[in-house]
């Protein structure tokens, strides 16, 4: 499956809320008269000031919500580590998988035999979801359950043979310094194949509601040396190219 990502929500003119919280902490003015003479020109003005410095405490006001499709449950554990966020992510204990998705890495698609061995092994695996389920249920049944409890209990027990490689959608919310860090990692040439797509995807939308907030986000080499020593990927230059 592709890669599905979709910005479906955010903090209403995220820029401004941000410049204007800003500015409140070098104020004696209240909120309403901040407000009131914080044109677009001199909230954007004011943001790219306030980004330079490197003042990231006003970016948490504002957050982003996406829906994400086509990603692997390899992807997600690594998701869920950046837990500054909010999450809600399809069950497998309430949906039944009759055809379970997966994720092929790049790797194994271009390999003719690698292929064949990997769908294979998600054949099997759905071959015996699909039995263990039927087992559970009928054990279940015979027990006393009714088919809907009987199906769930089933599932729950089944799913255990599904590889990383699943399909999963999940609902990601973060605010903006979260998302800034998420970026910081993700983005990096070492982070993992699928789980840079899906930041460089979620930077590229951002970027195009909040330019000024997210005109320095991407790995760290980006705005400072490559902290990876010696495990760096050596293209720093390439990579700056690529995000500014």
């Amino acid at each position: 499956m592709a890669l599905k990502v979709k910005l479906i929500e955010h903090t209403p003119n995220p820029e401004k809320v941000i410049a204007a919280s800003a500015k409140l902490c070098y104020s004696a003015i209240g909120i309403d008269e901040i407000e009131k003479n914080l044109d677009e020109d001199k909230a954007l003005k004011f943001l790219n000031m306030l980004m330079s410095y490197g003042h990231e405490s006003p970016v948490e006001h504002v957050s982003f919500t996406f829906a994400i499709e086509g990603v692997s449950r390899s992807l997600t554990h690594q998701l869920v580590r950046h837990r500054l966020a909010s999450y809600s992510q399809q069950s497998q204990r309430y949906v039944r998988l009759k055809q379970f998705q997966y994720i092929i890495p790049p790797e194994i698609e271009k390999d003719n035999e690698a292929r064949k061995i990997f769908i294979d092994s998600m054949e099997k695996s759905q071959e015996a979801y699909s039995q263990l389920t039927e087992i559970l249920k009928d054990k279940h049944i015979k027990n006393g359950m009714d088919p809907i409890s009987a199906e769930k209990r089933a599932i729950e027990d089944a799913r255990y043979v599904f590889p990383n490689a699943c399909e999963t959608k999940i609902m990601v919310t973060m605010n903006a310094r979260s998302l800034m860090n998420f970026f910081k990692h993700r983005c990096c040439n070492r982070a993992q194949w699928e789980i840079k797509e899906l930041a460089d995807e979620m930077l590229k939308q951002v970027k195009d509601i909040a330019p000024i907030l997210f005109k320095h986000s991407g790995p760290s080499c980006l705005n400072s040396v490559c902290p990876e020593g010696r495990m760096t990927c050596g293209k720093i230059e390439e990579v700056r190219k690529s995000y500014i």
